[in-house]
């Protein structure tokens, strides 16, 4: 199959210079989005085909679409970061680019060629170039390439038709306090995703049955929600939609290993290496949340945070369950979780050099 070219959009921006500099000043996360977006189609009889760009806009979708009906869909995030000399670059984006061909497989959608995800992220932020960000603070254009099945059709099958899109929008935190340690909510009532199910696929469906959890959590004075395993609800998943990390007083790095439930997250990877880099012990493995707790308050676990693409390194400060309270050292964000944060971001935003290779320029 040949590669898809993203077609610019012969059309003007839908946006102003002056209202998009308005927007930048503060984006705040996921309520602005830019002026254009790529699209390209599937069928069952043809492959990939009419790769375009195209004014960001509603879509026209019929009421029997299979996606409305059926949940088929899935997507990505990641973000693009302007350096201090104008250029623009993501992280990782073959990462994601495999992520979502393994969430296609499990939900039987098509697989988008590694080739064609990167073009069509690249095609779509040179056309938006304007609406990245300066290097201030922790902003970025947060990307958010999607794919669903868009055949009307009502049977239950993998559809015949599917779309495929790339948007973006210009973000700031995504946690209004910033970088403050969390409130969890550790649940025993609900669980995020259980054995043979799409958990470690990045479809919606994880998403939405984890949002009675999170009001559960809320309703508890916490931020955030931890999910347990399904089978025995006693061993840490993860929290919300992001991968846990402890780190210990001898010097280890946990989190907990993938099992098929647990989304394959491209920063917990980054974390991994550059805590090894650091000295730490990598760990990968089963972590029981009452011995987790009892680490805690013995002063064994120092230091937890979660990490997303989105949250980046978030340090968390206390539990709260049904059974008591626990702080987390002394609640604090942590020194080895700020220096982890410190660094990844300096990668991302070109202050720190990257000795990985991760960086991919895209304008």
């Amino acid at each position: 199959m040949s590669a898809l070219t993203f077609t610019p959009a012969a059309t003007a921006r839908r946006i102003t210079d002056d209202e998009r500099a308005r927007i930048l000043a503060a984006p705040g996360f996921g309520q602005h989005f830019t002026d254009f977006m790529a699209h390209a189609r599937w069928t069952v009889s043809e492959g990939w085909t009419g790769a375009e760009l195209v004014p960001f806009g509603p879509l026209q979708l019929s009421p029997a679409a299979a996606v409305l009906h059926y949940g088929q869909e899935i997507f990505e995030g990641m973000k693009a970061f302007r350096h201090a000399d104008g250029s623009v670059w993501t992280f990782r984006p073959e990462q994601n680019a495999r992520r979502m061909m393994r969430s296609a497989r499990r939900l039987a959608l098509p697989e988008l060629p590694e080739r064609d995800f990167l073009e069509s992220v690249r095609a779509l932020v040179a056309a938006d170039e304007p609406w990245v960000p300066q290097p201030e603070g922790e902003t970025s254009l947060y990307l958010r390439p999607f794919m669903f099945a868009s055949e009307e059709f009502l049977g239950v099958r993998a559809s015949h038709t599917v779309d495929y899109y790339v948007i973006a929008s210009p973000a700031g935190a995504y946690f209004p306090r910033g970088v403050q340690p969390l409130v969890v909510w550790v649940t025993d009532t609900y669980a995020r995703a259980g054995a043979g199910g799409t958990g470690a696929a990045k479809c919606g469906g994880n998403y939405a049955s984890s949002l009675l959890a999170k009001n559960e959590a809320v309703s508890h004075g916490a931020d955030e929600v931890m999910f347990l395993d399904s089978e025995t609800h006693t061993a840490i998943d993860e929290l919300s939609g992001m991968n846990v990390f402890a780190i210990t007083r001898d010097g280890r790095i946990l989190t907990p290993r993938l099992t098929g439930s647990i989304l394959e997250g491209v920063t917990r990877e980054s974390v991994l290496q550059l805590a090894a880099d650091r000295g730490l012990q990598p760990v990968e493995t089963t972590l029981v949340m009452s011995e987790v707790l009892d680490q805690i308050s013995s002063g064994e676990i120092t230091e937890m945070f979660a990490c997303g693409t989105a949250a980046v390194i978030t340090p968390i400060g206390e539990y709260r369950s049904q059974d008591g309270t626990w702080t987390i050292g002394d609640g604090g964000s942590g020194q080895t979780t700020l220096a982890l944060r410190e660094e990844l971001t300096g990668i991302q935003y070109g202050r720190v050099p990257d000795r990985h290779g991760w960086l991919t320029r895209l304008v």
